[in-house]
This record gives C-alpha cells, structure tokens and sequence, in this order.
C-alpha cells in the first residue's frame, strides 16, 4: 500500500475535527449500500469526482462515516488516522483520489461486514446473460482490463468494476454495486477499441484518471444494480506458471487470497477478529460458486479469451 495508515484514539479524532471543522470545507454525502459516508476537502477537483463517482445520499441523513481529506503542511504525506468508534478517517495531502475513494468504500464494509453480515470483496462483478462472474485480482494483473473486456460480451452490465458487497441466501450468493460511476485509465480506449468514445467526454486527473459513464457508450442497461454469483475468476501474472487456466478448490482459492491479503489494500481495520471473519466469508463464497485461476501473462486479447471459455460466452 502506498499510504500509511494508523489507528487514532476518538480524543485525537475530536482533537482533528476541532481543528479542521472550521476551515470551509467542501462537502458531499454518498450512499455506498446504504452507508452514508460524507467527505470534507478543500480539494475541488475531488469532491467533483466524488458526486460523479457515488449516488448521492441525502443532505438530511446523518452520516454513518466521515471522511476528512486535508492539505496541512505539519502532517506527513499520504497519511491515514481512523477511530473506529466513530468510523471517521482524515487523509493528510492525499493528491490520488483512488486512494480516497477506496478507503471510502474499506469504511463502508468495515461497518457492514461487522454489524449486518453483509461483505466487501475488491473485484469486478460482471453479469454475462443473467449468470454473475466475478473477477478478483492483486493490482497490476489485469482486472481491469479483463473486466471491461468481458463487458463487451453480448447481454452483459456491468455490477462494478472494482468493488462490490455479497449476501447470501438460499441460493447462489448475491452482489451488489458500490458505484455509481467508473474510476477509469485514459488508456481504456487503446486495448478495447469500443470504449474510445468514453474518454472523450471524461476529465482526466495528475494520475490520469476520471470519472466515466459506461452508460455513454452502452446505454442504460449497461449496468446493473445486481445478480447472483455464479463464476469467480482469480488472477496472476506467473511467468514461472504453465497453465493458463485451472480449476480451483475451496483451500487453494483461499490459500491464495489469504497469500495476497484478500487482494485488498484498503481493509481500514485489519486485526486477528476481521482477518476470520474475511476467511470465513471467501470460504464460504468459493464453496458456492465456480472457481477457476487465469493467468495473465499473455496479451489481454489471450487473457480474455480464456476467461470467456470458462463462462461459455463469445
């Protein structure tokens, strides 16, 4: 991870509020599956994306987490303090809104993994004609690119191409999106030739990237709001690995995840008593669905030829 984070008492947290909250800050609820989350910046660039980014939750609702994102000169560069008690975090001289975004999304299912059962996974959730693949990923493996890919695929809409919730029930698990609008890389458009229209309308920040509606270039149905689960495809890039696809069990699956700390950077709390909880969950999600790894160190058109073999899609 490319920020520090660290664990504050709710008396260094009040200590920071009282400092900051009279500075004009910038501010804007979002609904991320029902856990309102408001962010404070003087960055206008960020709010900006952020409005893009989430639906909105209403002014009138108390926020369940506050996010304080602040440009001070005294605190270190690209540091988080979060109290849990509160659920409120304050990101010192964050310039990449990915960042701020993420842990945005890490606080909502910090608060609904613990109080309503109901879990976070990092990873693009695709539904391919009515059957729900995900696909999950340590960074610089592809999901990216692999996901957007298989959005091409007739009957497809797109869940979320970075993060989404589970519930399960009496059948396949069920996801749900987080968002409202696509974080994207201007690069999009030069592997899927398709989506070169999208960035044309998108403003690209320092890191070079913006906010995108898929629905520009693929209409409205083009996302979805839900679907049960069905495919979970992991990724690698292994040069030393021989086999571009394999089946996976329950105890490979998560031996794997475990290995790549649940390929999720943006865990705000991680403690003995999350970590199981975690385990627990993606056990009991592989057990339920398909699981296959793919690895991806051939060209992004092999990569997603071999993901759509393993779902039956052209």
């Amino acid at each position: 991870m490319a920020y520090e984070s660290e664990m504050i008492s709710e008396r260094d947290c009040e200590t920071f509020r009282e400092k900051y909250n009279g500075e004009g800050l910038f501010s804007a609820r979002a609904d991320i599956n029902g856990i309102v989350v408001q962010m404070f910046t003087s960055d206008r660039d960020h709010i900006d994306m952020w409005r893009d980014n989430f639906y909105a939750a209403s002014d009138r609702v108390r926020a369940h987490a506050l996010l304080y994102c602040i440009k001070d000169p005294s605190q270190p560069a690209s540091k988080m303090y979060f109290e849990p008690g509160t659920c409120t975090a304050f990101l010192f001289n964050f310039d990449y809104y990915g960042w701020v975004k993420s842990i945005a999304l890490g606080i909502a299912g910090y608060i609904l993994e613990g109080a309503h059962g109901i879990h976070s996974v990092h990873g693009a959730a695709i539904d391919v004609d009515d059957v729900g693949v995900t696909l999950i990923a340590p960074s610089k493996t592809g999901k990216t690119t692999q996901s957007w890919g298989l959005l091409r695929a007739r009957n497809a809409s797109l869940i979320s191409d970075d993060w989404y919730f589970v519930t399960f029930g009496g059948g396949r698990p069920r996801v749900t999106g987080s968002e409202k609008n696509c974080y994207i890389d201007a690069d999009i458009g030069d592997v899927w030739e398709e989506y070169r229209p999208l960035v044309k309308n998108v403003k690209f920040d320092n890191k070079g990237r913006g906010i995108a509606n898929i629905r520009w270039v693929s209409g409205e149905s083009s996302v979805s709001q839900g679907c049960s689960l069905r495919y979970v495809v992991l990724l690698q890039r292994d040069p030393s690995e021989k086999e571009t696809v394999r089946k996976m069990d329950t105890h490979s699956a998560l031996e794997y995840m475990m290995s790549m700390g649940m390929c999720n950077p943006h865990q705000v709390v991680c403690n003995p008593f999350r970590g199981a909880l975690r385990a627990e969950f993606f056990k009991k999600l592989f057990s339920q669905c398909e699981v296959y790894m793919v690895n991806t160190t051939g060209t992004p058109q092999e990569t997603q030829a071999a993901i759509r073999r393993i779902i039956g899609v052209e």
